[in-house]
């Protein structure tokens, strides 16, 4: 598995804000509108929302620090034959086939008690807007539900699974290795029943012996406001179906802002530009200014304004995600409209301010054209 700090490219002593920092800048980097048709860039932008989601969150990244995943496994919990038996029986499967020593070590699960289904995992994008707002979305998902005709049995009706003669229901059968250390049981799956304990003769006609059937599910997802690229959503029992009357899995959904054509966002802030014209710039005027979601405010334009200069508008930003107080600022940049075109009026107020500043204006020279047409 790769290591989550070198996918965002940071040191494991490495602070949240700089984590921060070096997500938002990977995520710019390997955004998909900006790499269309790039698989690479596409594979490489999932790991970077993935790693992020776990080293992005303080607590979760301390279990991931100590365990190594992020669910706080421990590798080594429990008592001898449950922890170091586990570590020992992974390294004698790797040499000989499963197991562990007198069949004490690697001792497997009952293949027929219940265990829940796999999680789900899929990437939903949202607009800005939607990300502002909140929304609810009515998403079609396909997934695993019990199969009707045979009741998740796999057996066609009328009939029932049989204990496998082969290993006896357990799913699993002994071989005994002799090596130089002494003589081994190694512990491997069953190949005629494939580690269920259970050989079903006559399959269901509906799902082939496999319990289950591939259906199509309608489900409304909540959005909070203020979600960002690499936001994870939990839709509880929407994964993939347990095996032996387990729970469902859940459902993740990543989501992926879009980009905005008159927003930028960074963290709970937004940048936009504002235009003025040069009479605005140097006089100072009251001027709207276009919200993302609060319609048009006014915003005033001090004397003297410059190209470029960024005027904050507070509290006009991004909602905080879940629960935290108050919103994001907007910073209005700056652009300075120089007209290209000028009546005779203009251009004389114009050339006269010019004189008046002692400033050297050279007028164009006329061309032909305008000169004959001046005649007439």
């Amino acid at each position: 598995m790769e290591d989550l700090y070198q996918i965002l490219g940071v040191p494991r002593d490495a602070s949240q804000a700089d984590i921060k920092k070096a997500y938002r800048q990977l995520v710019r980097q390997y955004h998909p509108d900006t790499h269309q048709g790039d698989a690479g860039a596409e594979e490489k932008f999932k790991k970077i929302n993935a790693a992020y989601s776990v080293i992005g969150d303080p607590e979760k990244r301390a279990r991931y620090d100590q365990f190594g995943s992020a669910d706080g496994s421990n590798p080594f919990g429990g008592g001898f034959n449950g922890g170091f038996g586990d570590l020992f029986g992974d390294l004698f499967e790797q040499v000989f086939g499963g197991g562990g020593m007198g069949g004490g070590f690697g001792r497997r699960a009952d293949p027929n008690a219940p265990r829940g289904g796999a999680n789900l995992e899929m990437s939903l994008r949202v607009t800005l807007i939607e990300a502002a707002n909140g929304t609810t979305r009515n998403l079609e998902i396909p997934n695993q539900d019990k199969c009707e005709t045979c009741g998740g049995s796999g057996a066609k009706p009328g009939t029932k699974p049989k204990v496998c003669e082969t290993c006896g229901g357990r799913g699993q059968v002994e071989s005994m290795t002799r090596t130089p250390f002494g003589q081994f049981v190694s512990l491997n799956t069953c190949s005629r029943c494939g580690g269920t304990g259970k050989v079903i003769e006559e399959p269901c006609g509906t799902c082939g012996g496999q319990g289950k059937v591939r259906k199509i599910h309608k489900v409304e997802v909540k959005i909070p406001a203020g979600v960002e690229t690499g936001t994870r959503l939990r839709v509880t029992g929407e994964g993939e179906l347990g095996v032996n009357g387990g729970p469902k899995g859940d459902l993740f959904l990543v989501l992926d802002v879009a980009r905005h054509e008159k927003f930028e966002r960074d963290g709970g802030d937004l940048h936009t530009y504002l235009t003025l014209s040069y009479p605005q710039a140097v006089l100072g005027a009251a001027v709207e200014i276009e919200t993302l979601i609060d319609g048009r405010e006014k915003v005033g334009v001090p004397a003297g304004t410059e190209h470029g200069r960024v005027l904050k508008v507070k509290g006009k930003g991004m909602p905080r995600l879940r629960g935290a107080r108050g919103r994001g600022d907007l910073y209005a940049h700056v652009l300075i409209n120089i007209p290209t075109k000028l009546t005779d009026k203009q251009r004389t107020i114009i050339e006269n301010l010019a004189k008046e500043m002692g400033d050297t204006v050279e007028p164009k020279e006329e061309g032909l054209f305008e000169k004959v047409k001046k005649l007439f």
